[in-house]
């Protein structure tokens, strides 16, 4: 038999034209369909073929809220190619050089939130000297201020933190960071600087979430009750718009100073919300007015374990 289109072969009629042209999001969602495998299948298919991929990310990519944009998620790509019984690089193709778009501002739902949240956190054991057990144990965090620059188009460019924290028990030397970003952000593109009291030590991204881990290594090991004060700068080469910055407080703490620098348009609105938990509603939502030079800050004091920041709501 002969093909007109050596390319398109194997590809089904209905969906030869958005595999040669279309959006890879459409034609992953129209592949999948057709070969009529759940996402749990799929990741199974791909784990016999020794590709490891977290289910929440094939929906994140099926339903455009994320695009394969790293080395390993392009070897998922191709993989998830011959799965589907799709010609070689037919969705590689599709892939290029897209990103959410800056009117964008669908988030995923609690449930994909805390699945890709779960699997940055997993890579805290490459770094644990004991997996499993909970991380800077031996340290209760003080205060935080974090002071953020926002592009003219909504993203965050820098994220500096300077962190006051205190010895429970004798020994810590050192901190280590969990950071998760936007949907769509491309954590290769996020680097990591020891700017005070500290050096940084080893860093890992996740491949299927946008998220990293990273250490912050002190001098010495602190003695009991002592307090420590270091900071670190994140720079985002590749990140999205940006609906919300919020810290995750595990004990209670003292002080948390949060600042947004923005350089171009303000949102519509900016909120300060403290939340116990992601799904549920604000225990405090009160409206911040952007001051000189056009920064917004917000003031947090005596936090319990929750979630703290500022929400961002774009016109």
């Amino acid at each position: 038999m002969l093909c007109a289109n050596p390319a398109s072969a194997g590809v089904p009629m209905y969906q030869e034209r958005e595999v040669r042209t279309g959006q890879f999001h459409r034609a992953l969602s129209e592949a999948v369909e057709h070969r009529g495998l759940s996402l749990s299948r799929i990741r199974a298919h791909l784990a016999a073929r020794g590709v490891s991929v977290a289910e929440s990310t094939l929906s994140y990519w099926q339903r455009g809220l994320r695009h394969p944009s790293t080395p390993r998620s392009l070897d998922v790509v191709r993989a998830l190619e011959a799965v589907l019984g799709l010609p070689p690089d037919s969705l590689i193709v599709l892939i290029g050089p897209q990103r959410r778009s800056v009117g964008d501002d669908r988030r995923p739902s609690v449930a994909e939130l805390r699945q890709s949240w779960a699997e940055t956190c997993s890579l805290l054991d490459e770094l644990s000297a004991s997996p499993g057990t909970e991380g800077n144990a031996k340290l209760d965090v003080v205060t935080v201020v974090d002071v953020l620059t926002m592009t003219g188009e909504g993203r965050i460019s820098e994220i500096t933190s300077t962190m006051v924290v205190r010895a429970r028990e004798p020994g810590a030397d050192g901190f280590v960071v969990t950071h998760q970003d936007e949907p769509g952000t491309d954590m290769e593109a996020t680097t990591v600087f020891a700017t005070d009291g500290c050096r940084r030590g080893r860093v890992r991204r996740s491949a299927t979430s946008p998220g990293m881990v990273f250490e912050l290594l002190f001098d010495r090991g602190l003695a009991e009750g002592e307090t420590h004060t270091f900071a670190f700068t994140l720079r985002l080469a590749a990140s999205v718009r940006s609906t919300c910055f919020h810290r995750t407080v595990r004990s209670r703490m003292s002080a948390y100073l949060l600042r947004m620098r923005f350089d171009g348009a303000l949102p519509a609105r900016c909120v300060k919300t403290v939340r116990e938990r992601e799904e549920l509603a604000p225990v405090v939502s009160e409206p911040l007015h952007p001051g000189p030079g056009a920064t917004v800050s917000a003031y947090f004091e005596e936090l319990d374990v929750g979630i703290a920041g500022i929400d961002l709501i774009w016109e």
